[in-house]
């Protein structure tokens, strides 16, 4: 009986370590850091589509681990730099990388 609850402790404590960020075969993001990034993309998302200039349906919002990369297009520089400033706005961002591409139309 002692050596069967032993195994079922070990087995509890190696399955808990497989679920650790870094561990191989483990996930890379806590369900806290998900969510925060979830959080933070749909905070973005929101700004984008009330902000006039911008098209939240041509620009893509990627997070993970507060860390924003924006894909698609933009009309002008100024468009460029404005997506990136309201990305760097949102609480927990860390950063942002800006690969939205001008257009000019």
């Amino acid at each position: 009986m002692l050596k069967t609850i032993l195994a079922l402790a070990v087995a509890g404590v190696l399955a808990a370590c497989s679920n650790m960020p870094g561990a191989p075969g483990g996930p890379t993001r806590t369900a806290g850091q998900a969510v925060d990034d979830t959080t933070i993309g749909t905070k973005l998302k929101a700004a984008l589509v009330a902000d006039p200039d911008l098209s939240a349906m041509k620009i893509n919002v990627d997070t993970t681990q507060g860390n924003v990369r924006l894909k698609g297009e933009v009309k002008n520089v100024a468009a460029w730099r404005k997506a990136g400033d309201l990305a760097r706005k949102i609480e927990g961002v860390k950063s942002v990388d800006n690969q939205l591409v001008v257009t000019g139309s």
